[in-house]
């Protein structure tokens, strides 16, 4: 009888010890995504765009320039869009001539360049990517990795952009 219950209250202790991990690790994923909701808009350090992918959020993804005159047109509008949708989305500005280190291993050959992702973490893909000017970037395999727009958006086409990736407002 002492045998089953010690059995029974090791199998209790181990089965407490699982679930206070698993407490542990997903408070500490809730504080990391927390953190990632309220980050300045602009990056001046390496990011890890997986990371920003698991916030379950759209992100818009700007690379320019302070000393880009469309990209200072455009400043104004893509403040306005994160102030209106912090943590509803992700909205980030990078600056390419300060940091070019950032923009390596995406499609920057002019500025201003936006990147979407939906927030499910898939590139976004409108039906009418054409028309508004989107580019789908594709891997050696065909596969789709990214979209782009190049040039200045509005805050009215950044919304509606976000709406369509998933933003919750």
């Amino acid at each position: 009888m002492e045998n089953k219950i010690s059995s029974i209250i090791i199998i209790i202790a181990i089965i407490l010890i699982i679930v206070g991990i698993w407490f542990l690790k997903n408070d500490k994923s809730n504080q990391e995504l927390e953190e990632i909701k309220n980050e300045a808009m602009e990056i001046t350090s390496d990011f890890n765009i997986e990371k920003l992918k698991e916030s379950k959020l759209p992100i818009i993804i700007d690379f320019g320039s302070e000393d880009c005159m469309p990209c200072k047109q455009m400043e104004p509008d893509l403040k306005q869009v994160y102030e209106e949708t912090k943590g509803k989305a992700i909205v980030r500005f990078i600056d390419v001539w300060e940091y070019p280190q950032l923009a390596d291993g995406y499609p920057v050959e002019l500025i201003p360049i936006q990147i979407f992702i939906n927030s499910d973490g898939t590139p976004y893909a409108p039906e009418n990517a054409e028309d508004i000017q989107l580019e789908f970037i594709t891997d050696d395999n065909g596969n789709h990795t990214l979209t782009r727009h190049i040039g200045a958006l509005t805050v009215d086409d950044m919304k509606s952009m976000l709406r369509e990736m998933g933003l919750n407002e």
